[in-house]
């Protein structure tokens, strides 16, 4: 028997890596790398990593980063559009530059921004970076996010695209203990499939997707 995958959700999970006695699987649907759950931390370790990001929006290197996603939105965005950060962090940077660029944004974080009232109302567009490679349940958020997007909506997703098998043991990204799964692009093209919606890759590690 074969392990479910927690990104497309069928029994496709293979043995991948073992690194520092921590199993890693392969997904032969989706392609995704997925840390095996007894590996996983618990929320109060989880919460602790986060509480050292400091994502200052002021940081003009941050902001260079982030506008890998601002930009390409932005061009596909009217002024006015109302949107949802989620997954903000204890530093939205990303929604003050978007609220600059005069969009309307609202935040939802498990541990930050926890208004749940965010979650009932339908958006323009939705942004996760960095985002969705900390998502225990990622196929429950996906669909969640489908929802939560109005016809045409954009969502837009920031992550490490997974490339190379042979570098994934000393991959910065992977060392992270809070990151549990890794996309390819392959992934995100399988994702747009799956939930019928569009995919761009504007920029390395950018998928926009646009709902149907």
């Amino acid at each position: 028997m074969t392990a479910r995958c927690p990104v497309c959700e069928t029994p496709a999970l293979v043995p991948f890596q073992t690194i520092n006695d921590t199993p890693y699987h392969r997904c032969e649907t989706c392609e995704a790398r997925v840390m095996d759950e007894s590996a996983w931390l618990d929320e109060q370790a989880e919460r602790a990593v986060y509480d050292l990001h400091h994502n200052d929006p002021g940081d003009e290197g941050y902001r260079r980063f982030l506008s890998k996603l601002t930009g390409p939105l932005l061009e596909r965005l009217e002024t006015g559009a109302k949107g949802l950060d989620f997954g903000c962090g204890p530093g939205p940077a990303l929604a003050v530059m978007l609220r600059e660029a005069g969009l309307e944004v609202a935040l939802y974080d498990p541990f930050y921004y926890p208004d749940t009232s965010t979650l009932a109302q339908q958006y323009d567009f939705i942004t996760c970076t960095e985002v969705v490679e900390h998502l225990h349940s990622p196929a429950e958020i996906f669909r969640q996010l489908d929802r939560l997007l109005v016809p045409g909506g954009l969502l837009g997703v920031m992550t490490c695209f997974q490339t190379d098998d042979e570098r994934f043991a000393n991959w910065h990204y992977r060392r992270d203990p809070t990151h549990i799964v890794f996309y390819r692009q392959t992934t995100m093209q399988w994702l747009a499939n799956a939930y019928g919606w569009l995919l761009e890759i504007p920029a390395k590690d950018v998928a926009i997707f646009q709902k149907a």
